[in-house]
């Protein structure tokens, strides 16, 4: 079990319905949503702050525009009232948003990171987050990824992806941990 400092914040990233788009292909974790979900319960429960950070993707055909169905919140990371939401357009949820300002009025110095996707937003939150001096723990089973496709056609898997952001972040912009040690 990771002890957490008492002023630990749920960020979740993108928990958007655009993602659910065959177009982005194969992706790993299926369980994500609901290991999300639990999250949230649980945070409320407790009564602890939870940020939720979705995408107004400025790309014409993104499933993800403000304009398009896909800009709605999966049905299991519905915001509350009093949670924090903040809108971006870029992959890191500090630029254009709130979100640091917010931290440091509230005093708030330790993020628990989950959301979509592993090897973009969550990766570049994440890194930002640490960059800015706060303590970070990224829940591997509570992020998901696609897979892609390299510059050299060569195919990585969904899980291969994840796995890779998650290597490049633990250690050095989080702690990555798994959602059963993680309580607030």
């Amino acid at each position: 079990m990771v002890e957490l400092p008492s002023d630990a914040v749920l960020v979740c990233i993108d928990m958007q319905t655009g993602f659910d788009n065959p177009a982005y292909g194969e992706r790993n974790n299926p369980d994500m949503e609901a290991t999300v979900a639990e999250l949230l319960a649980t945070w409320r429960e407790g009564e602890k702050p939870i940020v939720h950070i979705r995408h107004d993707s400025q790309e014409p055909d993104s499933p993800l525009r403000s304009d398009k169905e896909g800009f709605a919140w999966k049905p299991e990371a519905v915001p509350e009232d009093g949670e924090l939401v903040l809108t971006k357009r870029v992959n890191s949820g500090f630029i254009g948003t709130e979100l640091e300002s917010w931290l440091h009025e509230n005093d708030y110095s330790t993020l628990v990171v989950c959301g979509l996707t592993t090897d973009h937003c969550v990766s570049t939150t994440t890194r930002m987050a640490e960059n800015l001096g706060f303590e970070v723990y990224l829940v591997e089973d509570a992020v998901a990824t696609f897979e892609r496709e390299g510059v050299d056609g060569e195919h990585y898997s969904a899980e291969e992806m994840h796995r890779t952001a998650l290597a490049h972040l633990n250690g050095e912009f989080a702690m990555v941990v798994e959602s059963e040690h993680v309580n607030p």
